[in-house]
């Protein structure tokens, strides 16, 4: 009996769920269906002013950052792939320590040390008898490029030395032979090759710094996420929010197309090339002045993006003690925890539930919900509050007596809900992966043997998924520990985490406070740093 029930609900649950996710994207789309005066005369009078400033702002940081993740990144996946040096080995996981700082944290950091009060200022100020500023303003454009670039560049440094570990000694060495010399082995062999992977680790920067609150707001970079939040916030109009989140949208999902079609050509350069592969292929031996080089290269990105935030962030920390509030800590940190628990969970559950379902019916239904699934990660925060606020205001407007907007602002189930939109791509894409490994030989045996579907997921699946379904949960939980803007409007009262607290402390000048936040998030950000790179060294081996 409960078999047939549980076939019977599959298509239902399977298109809530779908709604379930896709619901705040349709709600920011739909809202140009709702057009009225004062939405209509507030986008106007944007549009004369400060919409043309948010639209070359956004491109602006977007190129630079761009640019330096690409300048940090590549270099350093190219030493670490085609040459051989002393400390190597080390420097492959080293540069990958900046996932593991949040930039609003760095910003933090640069910004108490490098502003005009901070001590290298007042340093230079006393050793040379200076007057005025001695270093340009941090809290502009160009220091929040700065931030973006060493805190983001991990994602071109990954993907770039993957796709150039496979593949570029060997050719390189091929061309060796043919006489090439080392320069035009690196511009006519290594990059061209790693040129889909810098796309793509460059789309997935971008897109981090279009869904960014933190940076911009604390820096005052007026970008079209900080133009949300002045509609929706100080404007008191979500609809002007809303249509100008559909913007953002746009923008996002241009990113997002352009990553696609570099993972495309990625998967098609593999195939194209891997039997040219030689096993007696070697990395080029450096020694003395290029190995120096090369260490610079690659002490740079890890010092600037990890090691010198963090010692910026312990120098308030350690001069005095007696400010920090250890008292309210444990209940910042327990409410953290606890949200980052139980969004694990049930993000790990939808992703075992459409991971099981694509793997049983391939049709278009399962296709459809876990592509919509997907692309939660790639929405930005603020698109998911504006479009979750607008039916949940709608509705309570409509029927009062149903406490929705109660509901989803004074409890924790809005939170929850935006939480599962952005990451539960998260945990699917972990899952999914998982699946790849098992054989569909184990369904037909299990099948034969007459395991239903439910016996066949705990049963069977489950204990093979057991460790892809822990890194699922481990990184959903860090992502919402360091989650800001969807926090920062939906949380309840009472209900601060370590992210809203150390953004609050820090936008108040009290950053010998917000150390002590910050520093935690950076240590529970160090877990699936430690996770990756136990897994990239495992399948170098």
């Amino acid at each position: 009996m409960l078999i047939p029930l549980l076939r019977l609900l599959r298509i239902p649950v399977l298109l809530l769920v779908a709604a379930f996710l896709l619901l705040p994207v349709l709600a920011v789309v739909g809202s140009w269906a709702q057009w009225d005066a004062v939405s209509s005369g507030i986008l106007r009078e944007m549009a004369a002013t400060v919409l043309p400033e948010y639209v070359l702002t956004t491109i602006g940081l977007s190129l630079m950052v761009g640019l330096g993740v690409v300048a940090v990144g590549v270099p350093a996946a190219v030493l670490v792939t085609v040459f051989d040096f002393p400390g190597r080995r080390s420097f492959e996981w080293l540069m990958l320590l900046p996932l593991a700082m949040p930039a609003y944290v760095t910003a933090y950091a640069y910004t108490d040390f490098l502003q005009f009060s901070g001590p290298f200022q007042s340093a230079l100020r006393t050793m040379f008898g200076w007057e005025g500023r001695v270093f340009p303003e941090i809290r502009s454009v160009w220091g929040a490029a700065w931030v973006f670039s060493f805190s983001l560049y991990p994602y071109v440094y990954l993907l770039a030395r993957t796709a150039l570990a496979e593949r570029a000694p060997q050719l390189m060495e091929a061309a060796r032979l043919l006489g090439a010399t080392l320069p035009r082995r690196l511009a006519e062999v290594a990059l061209p090759l790693a040129r889909p992977a810098i796309a793509a680790g460059t789309a997935l920067a971008l897109m981090e710094v279009l869904a960014d609150f933190g940076v911009v707001s604390y820096f005052g970079v007026q970008t079209f996420t900080a133009g949300i939040y002045k509609a929706w916030l100080s404007m008191d109009n979500r609809m002007a929010a809303a249509q100008l989140a559909t913007g953002l949208l746009v923008l996002v999902v241009a990113v997002l197309w352009m990553e696609q079609r570099a993972q495309r050509r990625m998967r098609f350069a593999g195939t194209a090339t891997a039997r040219a592969s030689s096993s007696e292929a070697r990395p080029i031996v450096l020694s003395g002045r290029r190995c120096i080089v090369a260490w610079v290269l690659c002490v740079m990105p890890f010092l600037m993006g990890f090691v010198l935030p963090v010692a910026f962030m312990l120098r308030p920390l350690a001069a005095d003690w007696s400010v920090l509030p250890w008292d309210r800590f444990l209940v910042w940190a327990w409410n953290s925890v606890r949200l980052g628990g139980v969004t694990a969970l049930l993000a790990l559950g939808i992703a075992l539930l459409l991971a099981a379902s694509v793997r049983r019916t391939p049709g278009l239904l399962t296709r459809g919900v876990v592509q919509v699934a997907s692309l939660g990660y790639a929405i930005p925060g603020a698109v998911i509050v504006v479009g979750l606020l607008l039916p949940v205001g709608w509705v309570q407007a409509t029927w009062p007596e149903t406490r929705v907007g109660y509901l989803m602002t004074a409890t924790v189930l809005g939170l929850l809900w935006a939480y599962l939109v952005r990451f539960s791509s998260v945990a699917l894409q972990s899952v999914q992966s998982g699946y790849a490994r098992l054989p569909m030989s184990l369904d037909e045996s299990a099948r034969m043997l007459g395991s239903g579907s439910f016996r066949l997921l705990t049963q069977v699946h489950w204990p093979l998924l057991r460790r892809a379904g822990m890194a699922a949960a481990l990184l959903v939980f860090v992502d919402v520990m360091k989650e800001l803007p969807a926090t920062i409007v939906l949380r309840p009262f009472n209900t601060d985490t370590l992210a809203v607290v150390a953004y609050q402390l820090a936008r108040d000048e009290r950053l010998g406070e917000a150390a002590l936040p910050s520093l935690a998030l950076v240590a529970v950000g160090l877990l699936p740093v430690i996770l990756l790179s136990r897994t990239l060294r495992k399948s170098s081996l």
